[in-house]
Formats: structure tokens, sequence, C-alpha cells
């Protein structure tokens, strides 16, 4: 089954009480525009996960600028949302799936099946005439078990191991110009780490923030080779999501995720950096 759902579906599923809807829209360099726009109109029954608040934890001397929460800070939130095992999760956001996949891929990695990313997101949502509203959701609090994927989650130590493997590809979720380190507007130091291919995660939506149809994504990726193990990073852990997002829905199975990404792994200074398309 497919990891997103549709404006259509999900508004004929509006009333259904397994449901919850979450609001994950945030701008980086702008903290508090996600929660006003949020406040400003949401999908009926949204509940709201800032990605900084909520789906980040304390930045500290490694792990990158968007670290992954403590599992239990998290669960608890989740909880208090009405989220648990019994309950399907659709995620959205403005920012072409980006924020959606974060929350999509941690609940898979905290062992929950039932999450989807909204196809189109926010956008796409009120341009087809659905309601939006400011009443902010009643819901009962619940408790949420997280069972972690074991292998799912990589370090910079696990990087550095696999650097030399012919059985690993890297993927680098990041603008060309970065990856290629000609710009870098946002950390200290510009490159990649050394062996990774880039993929920029926009490139496996549309212009409009759909996520592309399976045949495509499938030549998108027709040079992954599926057998490997893939690892997935960007800057911080967040836009290398969707890229996971896409190759799973490309049918790719054993995807990891690299959390601390490029703004962790220039936090060792003994970790090599590659420029250029080497």
């Amino acid at each position: 089954m497919s990891n997103t759902v549709s404006a259509r579906w999900l508004s004929e599923n509006l009333n259904n009480k397994e449901l919850v809807v979450a609001d994950c829209r945030f701008i980086l360099g702008n903290p508090f525009a996600g929660k006003e726009a949020y406040e400003s109109g949401h999908l009926p029954g949204a509940v709201y996960f800032d990605l900084e608040h909520d789906l980040s934890g304390t930045i500290e001397a490694h792990g990158g600028r968007h670290p992954l929460p403590k599992v239990n800070d998290l669960a608890i939130k989740l909880g208090n949302a009405g989220i648990d095992e019994t309950k399907i999760v659709v995620a959205y956001d403005d920012q072409g799936g980006a924020m959606a996949s974060r929350l999509w891929w941690i609940l898979k990695y905290y062992g929950h099946d039932r999450v989807y990313v909204l196809d189109g997101g926010f956008t796409h949502w009120k341009s087809l005439g659905y309601e939006v509203t400011t009443e902010l959701p009643a819901y009962s609090s619940s408790e949420f078990i997280p069972r972690l994927q074991e292998g799912w989650l990589l370090n910079a130590e696990q990087i550095r191991q696999r650097l030399e493997q012919a059985d690993t590809i890297l993927i680098d979720s990041r603008e060309e110009k970065r990856y290629l380190g000609l710009e870098e507007p946002i950390d200290k130091m510009a490159g990649h780490i050394p062996g990774a291919v880039n993929y920029f995660w926009k490139n496996a939506f549309t212009a409009e923030g759909s996520l592309k149809e399976t045949g495509e994504l499938k030549e998108l990726f027709n040079e992954v080779d599926g057998s490997k193990e893939i690892i997935v990073y960007c800057g911080s852990g967040v836009t290398a999501c969707p890229n996971i997002l896409a190759l799973t829905e490309a049918g790719f199975t054993n995807v990891k995720l690299y959390g601390g990404s490029w703004s962790d792994w220039i936090t060792y200074s003994d970790n090599p950096i590659a420029t250029g398309s080497k």
C-alpha cells in the first residue's frame, strides 16, 4: 500500500474516529510561521507538531541542527495528541512534504505502520475547496508505546565504518550546489560525505508538491542498486525523509537514515569531506 493518501480520501475519512491528522507546517529561518499558519487555518481536527519543539531534540555538540527528539519525550506528545497503535495518522505540511515526511519517518521508526503523508499538502487541499478551520481540536489522550526498528537510524561512527564498503550506497538529499560544495548557506562547512551520490529530494515531487508516480520514482532512482544498503542524509536529517519516502514508494526496502546528517558530520574534525562530483 502507498505511504501517501489523496485529499479526496482524507476528506471522505475525516470523521473516522481512528484517524488523527497532523499539521507539520514549518519554515526554516522563521520558526513561528508554521504555528501561526496552523492557528490561522488548518484541516478539521488537525493537531500541530512543530519541527523544532516536537520533532527535534536539544542541540548539542554533536547530533546536528535537528537531532531526533528523545523517544520518551515524543512518545508522550504523541499520546497526548491521541495517537496510539489503533490510530491512522495522516501528516501534512506546506513545504512539499519535507516536514510531514519527518513525522512519517519517525512514526515508522517507532514501529507505527499506519502513518501516511497527505499528497500535495495543505495548498492542494485548499485548492480543491476542502474545509479549513481555525477551531482547535478536542481529543482524548492515549498512550503511545514506541517499538524502535533496529538498524534504521545511523550515527556518524556507523557512517565512517561504511565509507569503504561496496555494499552501501550513500545518498545526499541536498541541492546540487550544496552537495558539490559550491555554496553552503546554512552549515559551517561546504561539501559532502565522500562517496555519496546526489539526489535532490525535490526531484521526487512534482512542482505542485505531489509525490511522483511509482514509475517515475523508479526511473529517478534507476541507478540505485536495491540489493545494497541505502543510507540517506541531508543537512540536518529533515529533507532526507522525503527521499526515504520516495525510495520506499519506488520499492526499495533496505533504506536507513543518518539522523545527524551533514550538520553532524562536520562537527567531527577528523571526518573526511569531499567537494565537486567526487
